[in-house]
């Protein structure tokens, strides 16, 4: 058998001793023998919770399954096998194999406290949806609306309850605004929190358990960047990007420590595809969160965690035509659908996203501006 680079230290001699028990099976059972499974061994319990590794930082070896899938590819002959291999620490795993032939490791990610992610597939039983009224259906969920004080995500919190979720309503500042919707709603749960301020976001999963989310609290100010301080560029980063990373993270995990599925909506906006003068800042937060989404998605996916993104155009609200004449007449002027749109719009996208309608659609965004991203710029 061909040498192996990287032999020279005890740790890695582990290693490749496993690498060649499993080579000899490999060529023992080319021709159709079924090949046996790889016995569970020391592995490390120091790494990051992200799924699709191919490095880990490996030391401090805990009985727990690391990888699984390790494929080997041998010329003809090509096998799927089980690799759990025994190392104490190693700096690049797949560099020891050597130039001739390629070991590929798929590892399990793992929790620091050893929970392994468990892959879910976000599956539905399809008998239990006997008709079109329950691919919306919410029943048994419970939804945390962020920024459920506010226009839009009032409507949210609403609606979703209308499918039959319970709501748990967040909001910053406005408790008289949040109150208001849980009388309309005539239950839910009301919980205050800076989402800004990670230490906030524990201690407020310490109190919930949410099995669905909808990150849709926010901050819109009309900053030039010519005249916007750093101040203000990164209070508009905490309260629309941080926030989303703080809550996305800590939901996720308690959802994999749970063993549980999820789903997860960001409410971003068009202006995350294109800028306006005044918003960039804004802009730049939002185009940030289709991709928080997008990686999120990735990387919490192999749990069963959905992640996708709404991004609503101009949506109406009191006072909007007055204090925006001109941005609204334009609107009117260029849009397809004829109209500006309201929060139930908003709304409505996200209980799809959230249903079991969409229980295959992951790392989407979901545009919802009555096709005003179609016209020209030219």
């Amino acid at each position: 058998m061909r040498k192996f680079r990287g032999a020279d230290t005890e740790e890695n001699q582990v290693l490749l001793a496993a690498i060649g028990d499993l080579l000899r099976a490999v060529f023992r059972n080319c021709h159709g023998i079924a090949g046996g499974h790889g016995e569970r061994r020391f592995v490390a319990d120091a790494h990051q919770a992200v799924t699709g590794l191919d490095y880990v930082p490996l030391e401090h070896g805990q009985p727990v399954q690391l990888g699984r899938d390790a494929r080997l590819d041998t010329g003809s002959c090509q096998r799927n096998l089980w690799l759990i291999v025994a190392v104490q620490k190693l700096r690049d795993v797949t560099a020891l194999a050597g130039p001739h032939f390629v070991l590929r490791f798929r590892f399990v990610a793992h929790l620091k406290d050893n929970t392994p992610i468990v892959v879910r597939g976000n599956r539905v039983n399809e008998a239990k949806i006997k008709a079109t009224k329950d691919l919306l259906d919410l029943s048994g969920q419970t939804v945390l609306v962020t920024g459920a004080s506010g226009n839009i995500g009032s409507a949210i919190a609403e609606r979703l309850a209308e499918a039959g979720a319970a709501v748990i309503a967040h909001y910053f500042e406005n408790e008289a605004a949040a109150t208001a919707l849980l009388g309309r709603l005539g239950s839910g749960e009301l919980v205050q929190a800076d989402l800004s301020d990670a230490s906030a976001v524990e201690a407020m999963f310490a109190s919930i358990k949410p099995s669905l989310v909808v990150n849709n609290a926010a901050a819109q100010p009309v900053t030039g960047l010519g005249d916007m301080t750093f101040a203000e560029w990164r209070a508009v980063m905490s309260a629309n990007l941080d926030s989303a990373f703080l809550v996305t993270q800590r939901a996720a995990l308690a959802w994999i420590k749970a063993r549980q599925p999820g789903a997860i909506v960001n409410i971003a906006s068009i202006e995350g595809l294109d800028p306006a003068p005044g918003h960039g800042h804004y802009a730049t937060s939002k185009a940030g969160l289709t991709m928080l989404s997008r990686a999120a998605a990735l990387e919490f996916g192999s749990a069963g965690i959905r992640i996708n993104c709404v991004s609503p155009g101009l949506i109406d609200r009191e006072g909007l035509a007055r204090d925006w004449p001109d941005g609204v007449a334009r609107w009117h002027d260029r849009v397809p659908l004829g109209r500006i749109g309201s929060a139930i719009d908003v709304a409505d996208a996200v209980l799809f996203l959230l249903s079991p309608a969409a229980r295959w659609i992951s790392g989407a965004n979901l545009v919802v501006d009555g096709g005003m991203s179609t016209q020209s710029k030219w």
